[in-house]
């Protein structure tokens, strides 16, 4: 069983920078694929970003390539999410979560482990 804790996020003026970051306990670090996800109220939760087991793919949703870098340190145990130049549309609850997938999947269905979410808030 792992467990996910999400810190990092707050509150910030668009064009602004967030590093988002989330600490895993309980399990081989290493042995999943982690990925960001996110969740706007009244929204189903998206996919932002995914790396594989040992880091070498990564994965974006297009709306964020070029702005956001998920990058992880299997030693630490710890994900990390880098966020420049945002936007009022990335505000939202982002949530770490884990797969015993392929980081290839994209789908809140196939990650096994969840935090609990950190609030990031981009004012126009």
């Amino acid at each position: 069983q792992v467990q996910l804790v999400d810190s990092g996020g707050g509150l910030v003026q668009a064009g602004g920078s967030l590093r988002l970051s989330c600490t895993a306990s309980g399990g081989t670090f290493s042995n999943y694929a982690m990925a960001w996800f996110r969740q706007v109220p009244g929204k189903e939760r998206e996919f932002v970003a995914s790396i594989s087991w040992i880091g070498t793919s990564t994965y974006y949703k297009d709306s964020v390539k070029g702005r956001f870098t998920i990058s992880r340190d299997n030693a630490k145990g710890t994900l990390d999410l880098q966020m420049n130049s945002l936007e009022p549309e990335d505000s939202a609850i982002y949530y770490c979560a884990a797969s015993r997938k392929s980081a290839y999947f994209k789908g809140t269905d196939d990650y096994d482990y969840w935090g609990q979410g950190t609030q990031v808030t981009v004012s126009s």
